[in-house]
């Protein structure tokens, strides 16, 4: 009788193990100190699990991100009117994201 893994079990068996491949910060190792992309990694890990406000906690840019990916990927195959703004609007809400969120992050850190 042969077992037949499931494609959910098959995923589920790599989310527990891509911790395990997680990229080790340099900045963090070096000085000791977060990067304004520390987390991105485990947010993506935990937006994959379906823990959505985990993933915002762990790194608040990961919506505008995920935001601005999308529409660059939609932009390929749909070509909107208004493209260079939408794309310039989303990368200043994006950029000022993590920018506010490192800032209140390392504020949290010193205080």
């Amino acid at each position: 009788m042969a077992i037949t893994i499931t494609m959910q079990s098959q995923l589920t068996i790599v989310l527990l193990h891509a911790r395990d491949f997680m990229l080790p910060c340099l900045n963090k190792k070096l000085t000791g100190l977060d990067c304004p992309g520390c987390g991105m990694q485990r947010s993506i890990h935990l937006l994959a699990q379906g823990d959505f406000a985990g993933a915002f906690h762990m790194y608040p840019a990961i919506y505008p991100i995920m935001v601005l990916l999308l529409f660059l990927v939609t932009n390929l195959f749909l070509k909107l009117k208004h493209a260079h703004q939408i794309k310039f609007v989303l990368m200043l809400v994006t950029a000022g994201t993590i920018i506010i969120s490192y800032v209140l992050k390392m504020n949290n850190l010193f205080n």
